[in-house]
């Protein structure tokens, strides 16, 4: 019994109290979920535009030069970060790129807030190879005239937003493009290394800027 003149809720005013929040949440939610969705994805494009000025300054010391021919070569996540030598004498003091790319999973991808993100190298075909999670080596496998010009990242989201799923990619161009694609979601899951080119298998041409690309999406420019 409520005394001093005062009474608790009722078990079906709590059940209304209860469904009204429910509903109220309900409501919310995907606006919650587009808000977190569009604030990961303005991160994920600054995150490009770093790794497109940490490249240029990499390029530009010469600090990789597995050929000795004088012209600097582009690098890996590992290498820009700091994280390991690589194909360098040492690592990177300073480096050029935040301490959050000084890991990688065992598919070569770099968390960072909602995306992933996965560097790419020319072989001596042209074709991308895919940083290895401890790095890339001096084993051959990158060709060090071809990756004085040409490198390409990837960003894509940990989890798929339907139809709205959309990935990133930039290059040496410069370029930051994006295309709609569900299947580029989570990890082991983000596109090729040629996905975004008008010629399938190489890194080496031009992304399909605004046209069908290898991976049959039209990847268009961020504004």
């Amino acid at each position: 019994m409520a005394t001093g003149g005062t009474r608790g809720f009722s078990l079906v005013e709590l059940m209304i109290v209860l469904a009204i929040l429910g509903t109220l949440v309900g409501i919310a939610a995907p606006s919650l979920l587009s808000a977190r969705s569009a604030a990961d994805e303005t991160a994920a494009v600054a995150t490009l535009r770093q790794i497109v000025l940490a490249q240029v300054q990499l390029q530009q010391s010469a600090r990789i030069d597995v050929d000795d021919d004088g012209a600097g070569e582009y690098g890996g996540l590992l290498e820009l970060s700091g994280a390991a030598a690589g194909r360098m004498p040492r690592p990177l003091d300073p480096k050029v790129l935040s301490g959050a790319f000084r890991a990688l999973n065992a598919g070569g991808e770099a968390h960072r807030g909602g995306y992933l993100f996965r560097l790419h190298l020319p072989d001596a075909s042209g074709a991308g190879i895919g940083e290895p999670r401890a790095g890339f080596t001096r084993d051959g496998s990158i060709a060090a005239d071809r990756a004085e010009s040409a490198w390409v990242v990837y960003a894509w989201p940990m989890n798929a937003h339907g139809a709205e799923t959309r990935a990133y990619v930039a290059n040496q161009t410069g370029f930051l493009l994006a295309a709609y694609d569900g299947r580029y979601a989570g990890p082991g899951n983000g596109p090729a290394a040629d996905a975004a080119y008008v010629v399938a298998g190489s890194i080496m041409g031009a992304l399909a800027l605004d046209a069908p690309a290898a991976d049959g999406n039209v990847w268009t420019p961020v504004r």
